[in-house]
């Protein structure tokens, strides 16, 4: 059975999102796994030094509360993601949480390459995986290109190919235009959109009964889950169940 997966709409390594992770942690130990914190700055790959190091910082803080230990993995382009050494280090990780950034970049940077195979693998032998912003925009089957929204996407990493993750969905319809927030919600036949609020997260695989198999989720955070498009449209809440 695949580990626990968290979509995140905003907060990875913060105090708020502490518990979540947390939570996810643990699942991932009681299935036999490490106490392993392995933390992947992908999708800001391009933004330089000084966004790097503020992940690494808050990465390590956030892994000194969990009492876990932290792996910043240096995984920041496509060469980077087909170095065998470093898909190595995921192996057996408890958490395995990809950050935020460029959501396009980062899957075409690990698309088909050993380091996500190693992520994946890993995932479906119980390690729990997680992606905030960026990172669950990309676990879709499509990224679209949210801020020239009349270029096309590209292919996502497809680990929920049937979810299109639309993150901190309480402030984005503010940061685009109305003309680019209705084609993103023209997601291909069969895609449930999602809206995730910031401080918050889309959980399976924690509980008994809550998997990615059967398609059941939980709430957990400060805010809410909208679905969107694709399903009926309704709002869940901190401890609501989901089944998309």
């Amino acid at each position: 059975m695949s580990g626990a997966l968290a979509l995140v709409g905003s907060g990875e390594y913060l105090p708020v999102m502490e518990p979540v992770e947390n939570a996810l942690l643990s699942a991932a130990i009681t299935r036999g796994k490490s106490n392993t914190f392995v933390q992947l700055p992908t999708a800001a790959g391009r933004e330089g030094e000084k966004s790097l190091e503020y992940w690494r910082s808050i990465g390590g803080e956030q892994a000194e509360r969990l009492k876990t230990k932290a792996l910043f993995l240096p995984v920041f382009t496509g060469e980077d993601a087909q170095r065998q050494d470093l898909a190595d280090q995921i192996d057996n990780a408890g958490l395995i949480y990809l950050s935020g950034g460029d959501p396009g970049y980062l899957a075409d940077t690990l698309r088909g390459t050993v380091v996500w195979q190693a992520i994946e693998r890993n995932w479906r032998a119980g390690s729990s995986l997680a992606g905030c912003s960026a990172g669950a925009m990309a676990m879709g089957s499509d990224v679209p290109n949210f801020m020239k929204m009349r270029k096309p996407g590209v292919e996502g990493l497809s680990v929920v190919g049937h979810i299109r993750t639309i993150p901190h969905y309480n402030k984005f319809f503010g940061w685009v235009p109305d003309s680019a927030a209705k084609m993103l919600l023209r997601a291909p036949e069969g895609t449930i959109v999602i809206g995730i609020d910031e401080s918050t997260a889309l959980v399976t695989g924690l509980h008994e009964g809550a998997t990615f198999e059967n398609r059941l989720w939980e709430v957990h955070g400060l805010g809410g889950v909208h679905i969107l498009e694709g399903a009926p449209a309704a709002t869940y809440n901190e401890g609501d169940r989901v089944s998309l």
